[in-house]
């Protein structure tokens, strides 16, 4: 992998959309993820205004102090970049008392609060991009975004741009190391932080990433004969899970209504 050309073009890619855009540059959410940290050096690395946001909400300690140390990590290095964060525990809790219903009753409450949560960032993002002139930066890779759609529509979904989205998830950490992240984040295991307790992508999904990256990379040339074992159990997660995820692939359907009914 040519870690240096791929830097490049990305940095080059993002200074020249923002500024063909009219914008000062670009606000994004950083999570303590290899994700966040990638994208949001990449950000930096063009020169314009950064914005980089952490925004707990309920979140776990080491994910919260990996964050703060990517920001502190990025003001350090680049005099461009601005970051703090905004506590969002206070406006989800309040969320939380107006939506609550009866679990036995509304089995998925717990994953509609999850996305609830992905949700609120973004809303946070676009107002602090818009007050400061920025675009917002999204963080999804290829395995999420284009493969089993691991992302939560209208929240860590709802970007302007999304530089890494071309690149597998081994590619993202390759990247951080070619960029010298600070170790907590080359080494940060993947999670959304959406839930309350401690969740892997791993443990959420049933497979790893490099697991993944092999069914996708072969996706449409190859059915579910052709594997077996741990193969084929990664084949059928991601095929159930590509399937689910149309809806947030696929432009939004419109229903088309025939001219000769408009007169």
């Amino acid at each position: 992998m040519q870690s240096e050309k791929i830097i490049e073009r990305i940095v080059s890619w993002l200074k020249d959309y923002a500024e063909k855009a009219g914008v000062k540059g670009y606000v994004i959410g950083v999570s303590g993820g290899v994700d966040s940290g990638v994208v949001s050096t990449l950000c930096a690395m063009t020169g314009l205004k950064v914005l980089a946001l952490e925004m707990p909400i309920r979140q776990q300690k080491d994910q919260a102090s990996r964050a703060l140390e990517h920001i502190e990590f990025l003001k350090n290095k680049f005099p461009n970049v601005e970051g703090f964060s905004v506590d969002l525990n206070e406006p989800f809790e309040a969320l939380y008392k107006t939506f609550d219903v009866k679990d036995n009753e509304f089995p998925a409450e717990k994953l509609a609060f999850a996305n609830t949560r992905s949700r609120l960032r973004m809303l946070t993002l676009y107002y602090y991009g818009q007050i400061n002139g920025l675009l917002v930066c999204g963080t999804g890779n290829k395995v999420e975004d284009f493969g089993i759609g691991f992302y939560t529509k209208y929240g860590d979904g709802g970007v302007d741009v999304s530089p890494i989205a071309d690149l597998y998830k081994t590619e993202v950490y390759a990247l951080a190391r070619a960029l010298d992240l600070p170790e907590s984040i080359k080494n940060a295991i993947p999670t959304d932080g959406l839930w309350d307790v401690d969740r892997t992508d791993e443990q959420q999904i049933g497979a790893t990433y490099p697991e993944l990256e092999k069914i996708q990379k072969e996706w449409g040339t190859k059915t579910e004969a052709d594997y077996n074992g741990r193969d084929l159990e990664v084949y059928q997660i991601f095929s159930r899970m590509h399937k689910a995820a149309q809806h947030k692939m696929n432009p939004i359907p419109v229903c088309d209504i025939p001219e000769e009914w408009r007169d």
